[in-house]
């Protein structure tokens, strides 16, 4: 079931500055990929290393530095990969996998989806576009059907570091597909939505957490933000528009949890809040 299919609420247009903001952004993270500089932000570097690289990722990665060459016809057959790989990538989530591969096939189809929006002349193939977010979206489904958070989370304890880089690192890529979209709506003239069916899930995590190396660094991260957050960290629809009933010291109380989770926000985390901030206000 594309994500289509849930509830989403009109943005009633994005502000052409913040919509040069999500462009921009996003196509550093194409960027990125294909220079090898880093990862995306909606991919750990632990999924890259441990226990074994994650092959849909590696060839991912292996294809987009590909780009990353002057000659017209060095281009031309890396695009040639790229749809190829695409088209094998996802026809892996028909497969009995783990949540794991979902989300690694996930994160790589969306790689490539904006690769080839901002790197390759294919934004003027509405076709082809189209066919890939409606499989990102059958994606993100398949991905959202396996939990987009753990039971710790929802009891406020500490998950296994594993069970946490999965569920956050999802998060993040559903996130990226949605501004995506709007990135795509825009473009071709189409109205720009807020989904709805996120509310509740946690807002992105604290550099801390996202950066910690070792097992040790996180276990000792996760305490502090359990400290910091008793009763649970920061939602995403947190960052929404001020529900009309709320009162005086709703609206304090609110705002002061904003404050407190900027505090220790990563480069992502901060994008995500400067579009939705400037989009509604605070």
């Amino acid at each position: 079931m594309p994500l289509r299919a849930y509830s989403r609420a009109d943005l009633q247009g994005l502000h052409p500055s913040i919509y040069n903001l999500i462009y921009w952004v996003l196509k550093s993270y194409a960027n990125g990929t294909i220079s090898g500089f880093k990862y995306p932000p909606f991919i750990h570097a632990m999924q890259m290393q441990v226990p074994v690289p994650s092959q849909t990722l590696v060839n991912c990665f292996n294809i987009a530095r590909k780009f990353d060459h002057p000659l017209p016809e060095v281009g031309r057959r890396s695009a040639k990969s790229s749809k190829r790989e695409m088209s094998k990538t996802s026809e892996l989530a028909a497969s009995d996998f783990t949540d794991i591969d979902i989300l690694t096939i996930f994160q790589a189809y969306l790689t490539y989806t904006m690769i080839a929006f901002f790197r390759l002349d294919l934004r003027k193939n509405l076709s082809f576009l189209r066919e890939a977010m409606m499989r990102l979206q059958d994606l993100a489904y398949i991905a959202s059907k396996q939990g987009l958070t753990s039971s710790a989370d929802q009891q406020h304890t500490r998950p296994s570091w594993e069970a946490w880089l999965v569920t956050e690192a999802k998060r993040r890529t559903l996130y990226v597909l949605y501004l995506f979209d709007n990135v795509l709506s825009l473009q071709q003239g189409l109205p720009t939505f807020l989904e709805t069916e996120i509310r509740g899930l946690p807002a992105p995590c604290s550099k801390s957490l996202w950066e910690a190396k070792t097992r040790r660094e996180w276990d000792e991260k996760y305490n502090d933000h359990l400290v910091q957050w008793p009763g649970g960290g920061l939602r995403i629809d947190e960052l929404w528009p001020i529900p009309a009933d709320f009162n005086g010291a709703s609206i304090t109380r609110r705002r002061s949890r904003v404050d407190q989770w900027l505090v220790d926000v990563d480069e992502f985390g901060m994008m995500v809040y400067t579009v939705l901030s400037c989009t509604y206000g605070r």
